[in-house]
């Protein structure tokens, strides 16, 4: 059931934290169904780090059924979290930073809004270095010179001329999509939604035929060799598989503000995020197993893999459709928020253009080539890092709407600097301290893992804590947080 529209009143619309990209989507304009959910999710999903995702799993030791096994049961997982958060945009229109107005506080919400933002930079910075290298395989092709380019670059930024080029080209591809607004996509979405699942069918057939069938591939064993040692990877795996899209199980209500339904968004998102991520993470493995058999080493970048072929003609398709796909999931999960968690900061000021060119540029100071150069810094560097944030914050927001509030929120009070939502002048210093306690856990593995503090200084149990660091976090601040407001 739909909560009634609140009254926008020109003294609410004059209030610092009200912008147009901020308001309330109005009934009039929730037109997301079912389809268009399981769609967007099917959209999302299909993209390179996805395929990546489940081949660094394989080359990280898994066999075919374990890597699928822990795919499918972390984002079972995080389709929970995902669907909760987005009650609220449903019932209420709200976007995500103005529905953590009221856990933080007015002013406070710019904290869980900017940790959410700059892992969204961290993550555009990711797919544009995937489609910007896309062009450079096909480009190189037919311009074999672009691969010889001089070096201009410094060894330390550990980045060809090339490449670089080709980077920066669809960069601003990418800035000019935010120029012409969110809406100069859907083309590129639907494009995507039929495209993408008919190409990664295309790659599983040349893996079965190019590899004699499954026979070899699903022979191919488990590096593990005792359950000690399985374990000690699959419990950051399955940490990395929530925090690949721990991102958007927070900002989710900036997509479920526009549902026709509650039953739209569960049944949208059950249906479209766990079956998609598993297919194309189960063509993802069976092709890098394929790999294997075929050109003796694990290859588990599927854009390295096309580059590899013989035809020219066939390179060059499947790096454009590479290049589309990833601009089309670039801008729907990686631009919308952050360009919206920008905006909040300074609402008359800063609108979602300008918010998506603050996004476009962090992105390519954070070094994204770095980031996705081995699974190693991919998974228990990049997604556990980022998941000890945002884990805490997803455990402070569904407890503080459900158990504290009772799913009950007054709109027009998310928008006063005044209200009953500005707690102690606009920070909930509850959720501060909440959400530190979540964190702090997590800390010590951390440096551990980027090794600014050696192993033997901590204490083992408490290093390892960092394995399993979405679900500590959301824990820790979840029970401090509801323990310290029902003590208010």
């Amino acid at each position: 059931m739909m909560y009634n529209e609140p009254i926008l009143t020109e003294e609410l619309q004059a209030s610092s934290l009200f912008s147009d990209d901020l308001a309330p989507v109005p009934a009039s304009k929730r037109t997301w169904s079912t389809w268009n959910f399981a769609a967007l999710w099917i959209s999302m999903s299909l993209c390179i780090p996805t395929y990546m995702l489940a081949s660094s799993l394989i080359q990280g030791g898994m066999n075919w059924w374990q890597a699928i096994m822990t795919i499918f049961l972390g984002n079972t997982i995080v389709l929970i979290p995902m669907i909760l958060n987005g009650h609220a945009g449903t019932k209420y229109g709200i976007s995500f930073p103005v529905f953590a107005r009221a856990s933080f506080g007015t002013s406070g919400a710019n904290i869980p809004a900017l940790l959410r933002a700059i892992v969204a930079c961290g993550w555009f910075g990711i797919q544009t270095w995937i489609g910007g290298f896309a062009i450079y395989q096909m480009l190189q092709l037919w311009i074999p010179s672009l691969a010889t380019l001089p070096q201009i670059f410094p060894d330390a930024f550990q980045l060809q001329t090339g490449p670089a080029i080709c980077f920066l080209l669809f960069w601003l591809l990418n800035m000019y999509v935010v120029y012409l607004g969110v809406d100069s996509i859907k083309k590129l979405l639907v494009f995507k939604a039929f495209f993408l699942p008919v190409a990664a069918l295309a790659l599983l057939f040349w893996a079965l035929n190019a590899a004699n069938g499954l026979g070899p591939i699903l022979r191919t064993p488990s590096k593990f060799t005792d359950t000690a040692s399985f374990f000690h990877f699959f419990f950051p795996a399955l940490t990395g598989m929530v925090g690949f899209w721990a991102t958007l199980s927070l900002n989710i209500p900036d997509f479920t503000r526009y549902a026709t339904s509650q039953k739209a968004q569960i049944n949208g998102q059950a249906l479209g995020l766990p079956p998609a991520m598993t297919f194309f993470s189960f063509i993802g493995v069976v092709v890098t197993s394929a790999t294997t058999i075929v050109f003796g080493t694990t290859i588990w970048d599927p854009v390295v893999l096309a580059g590899k072929f013989d035809s020219k003609l066939l390179v060059s398709i499947a790096m454009i459709a590479v290049a589309i796909s990833t601009l089309a999931t670039n801008i729907a999960a990686n631009i919308v928020s952050p360009a919206n968690d920008f905006a909040h900061l300074a609402p008359k000021k800063i609108n979602f253009r300008t918010g998506g060119y603050i996004t476009g540029c962090i992105g390519v100071v954070i070094f994204p080539w770095k980031l996705i150069a081995d699974p190693t810094g991919f998974i228990f560097t990049w997604l556990i890092a980022y998941s000890s944030l945002l884990g805490p914050i997803g455990g402070i927001m569904i407890v503080d709407y459900f158990f504290i509030r009772h799913k009950m929120l007054i709109v027009p009070e998310l928008f006063q600097q005044k209200g009953i939502y500005s707690y102690n002048n606009g920070t909930n210093l509850v959720a501060v301290i909440a959400l530190l306690a979540g964190i702090l856990p997590n800390l010590p593995g951390f440096l551990v893992t980027i090794k600014l503090i050696d192993t033997h200084n901590i204490v083992p149990w408490i290093s390892d804590l960092y394995n399993y660091a979405w679900f500590v976090g959301f824990g820790v601040s979840a029970l401090v947080y509801w323990f310290l407001m029902r003590k208010k």
